[in-house]
């Protein structure tokens, strides 16, 4: 199968959930679990997946067991309450057994800038910059991808403009973070970005590769 090559995350970890059914597409029906994978400070990204029910169908996934796949992340507008809410999804093309294999949270995308980065420094004095790119997919869909950069890769940002191309590389991660509701309720929620370790602004070939040693 040929993989697309703008968008390719590669995982490894442990499948801690049973497939739940998602939807059916002329027939091929298509599930969601999550992988657990561990980063190299022992904290786990709980990440989430979807499947074909053709790449599973001879051999359905076993919770605890320890997978590797190949494939896209994607993102999907979900309608919930009259509110939009952008979720991240790793659409499967490939799968196979783990065995011994350490655990993997690779990704690299080419897209465009389609949002202002926001830069902002934290209390504690750490750079940060949040950056929407627009990953093209088939048959003139997008992928919306929110990443978030560190470091003086974060600085950097302040120089992109909406609509330069950028090609990043690091780590799908999962972050925990608490909502207050309009009913002053506070609920725990989830969220997914790529955390960034390599940048390039395709746009301006003279710009060298910015790398950032705190990726961890």
């Amino acid at each position: 199968m040929v993989q697309p090559t703008n968008n390719k995350i590669i995982l490894c970890g442990k499948v801690i959930e049973e497939p739940q059914f998602s939807h059916e597409v002329f027939g091929e029906k298509f599930y969601v679990f999550k992988l657990e994978v561990n980063r190299l400070s022992g904290q786990a990204d709980v990440l989430p997946v979807m499947i074909s029910d053709r790449l599973i169908a001879s051999d359905a996934l076993t919770v605890g067991e320890r997978y590797i796949v190949e494939g896209q992340l994607r993102s999907y507008n979900i309608i919930k309450d009259n509110k939009s809410k952008l979720q991240l999804q790793t659409f499967v093309r490939e799968i196979a057994l783990a065995e011994d294999q350490e655990d993997v949270n690779s990704i690299s995308l080419d897209g465009y800038i389609c949002k202002t980065p926001i830069y902002r420094v934290t209390p504690f004095s750490r750079e940060i910059a949040d950056v929407l790119i627009a990953v093209n997919r088939a048959y003139g869909k997008s992928d919306y991808i929110p990443t978030i950069c560190w470091g003086r890769n974060a600085r950097y940002c302040q120089q992109l403009e909406v609509g330069d191309g950028i090609r990043v590389e690091g780590r799908l991660q999962s972050r925990q973070y608490q909502k207050k509701l309009d009913d002053d309720t506070v609920i725990n929620k989830t969220a997914y970005e790529v955390s960034v370790s390599k940048l390039l602004r395709e746009t301006a070939p003279e710009q060298e590769e910015n790398q950032d040693e705190n990726f961890a």
